[in-house]
């Protein structure tokens, strides 16, 4: 694992050199997906019988916060990607055989139900659009929710696995912040899926679908959990990138207006990057804390309490929280210069400040969930 993280790190530089290019077409280079493949990102969550690298929770953190301190976007669709790789595991082999055939593999999510799955011989006839789709431009598979009504008049939800060939992309994604993800509205008509591609909610967030070769010791996760932590990994890198770039731009520098020749003088500029600093490392001992609890009890075989589940999307809000503030801090004294779109500095501030309103990741939804179970309330939500 090693390996992918030394190979990640190297291409960095790369990445971000393309974050204004992939910006502008609303989409990350086709070099930047090549650039990963090749370092062997896209077989992290594979098993290790379809020749992927089955790597821990840890190290998957590690490689994806590592690709966001080149292209926020990248590692946004990366994280897509890789988590619901893993997700896969909770299908049937059947499934999972078409799926892993390659050992690399990119797969995108529409994870709110707004379709219908309308049962029918041997599998389900699907209708409707998922929004927010990011990767789906470079996926070879999309995990699309949807509802399917019982005779009896209930409902139950359901995650079908689709080719993306099968589907159409909208080009509907227009947006200021995260705009190289992609992340477009994608569509089924009338299409048929097989059932052995369909699991129930359920089964996706307890103990997978019947038929499935199990998955390997201390690779079991919660599925919510998992996503979070996976998806936090993101901003903690975006922000130890905006810092990185803001340390390179200071050198030299004076303050407009001022008698100040150089920023580094400044007693304000001294506390304002110390503060930043000390966020992002807060933030990432909160993630290193939460992650190294579910390895813990991944390698038990146990899964996390509701404790504990609040607990990660509690922690993780605070995490993304702190990031957020880090940059905000940052950029108020970073300079008009910065607003440039021509530095990388600026689409690191706006792409995790815009990411920080996803609905499952934004720090005030998550930091009510942990609160109250901490007060004793039920968490009033199913994603824990």
């Amino acid at each position: 694992m090693s390996e992918v993280l030394d190979a990640v790190r190297n291409i960095v530089p790369r990445l971000r050199d393309n974050g204004l290019e992939s910006e502008e077409r609303r989409w990350i280079l086709d070099e930047n997906t090549e650039l990963l493949d090749k370092a062997g990102v896209f077989r992290l969550a594979v098993p290790k019988r379809f020749g992927g690298l089955d790597a821990p929770l840890p190290e998957q953190v590690a490689v994806l916060t590592e690709i966001a301190r080149g292209c926020g976007s990248t590692a946004w669709a990366a994280v897509a990607w890789v988590s619901t790789a893993w997700m896969a595991t909770l299908y049937p082999d059947q499934t999972q055989e078409e799926i892993f055939a390659g050992g690399s593999v990119r797969i995108s999510g529409g994870f709110t139900p707004t379709a219908k799955a309308v049962p029918t011989g041997g599998g389900y006839l699907l209708n409707g659009s998922w929004r927010f789709n990011s990767g789906c431009r470079g996926a070879h598979w999309d995990l699309l929710a949807a509802i399917v009504e019982e005779p009896d008049g209930t409902e139950t939800e359901v995650f079908a696995m689709v080719p993306m060939s099968d589907l159409s992309i909208a080009d509907d994604w227009h947006v200021t912040a995260a705009a190289a993800t992609g992340s477009s509205t994608t569509t089924a008509r009338d299409l048929f899926v097989p059932a052995h591609r369909v699991v129930t909610g359920e089964e996706a967030l307890t103990t997978g679908a019947p038929g499935r070769t199990p998955t390997a010791p201390g690779r079991s996760y919660s599925l919510i959990s998992y996503v979070v932590a996976e998806s936090a990994a993101a901003y903690i890198g975006m922000a130890k990138a905006a810092l990185e770039l803001f340390l390179e731009r200071l050198p030299g520098r004076g303050l407009a207006y001022t008698s100040w020749t150089d920023q580094r003088q400044h007693p304000l500029i001294q506390h304002r990057v110390a503060l930043a600093a000390n966020k992002i490392t807060a933030a990432e001992t909160l993630s290193a804390s939460y992650v190294d609890m579910l390895q813990r009890r991944a390698d038990a075989g146990e899964d996390p309490t509701w404790e504990e589940k609040a607990a990660v999307r509690g922690q993780a809000g605070t995490a993304i929280q702190l990031v957020k503030e880090a940059v905000q801090d940052l950029h108020t004294i970073a300079g008009a210069s910065a607003l440039s779109k021509f530095a990388p500095f600026q689409r690191f501030h706006r792409d995790l400040l815009g990411l920080t309103t996803h609905g499952l990741m934004s720090p005030d939804m998550s930091l009510e969930v942990h609160g109250r179970v901490l007060v004793g309330l039920d968490p009033d939500t199913p994603f824990l």
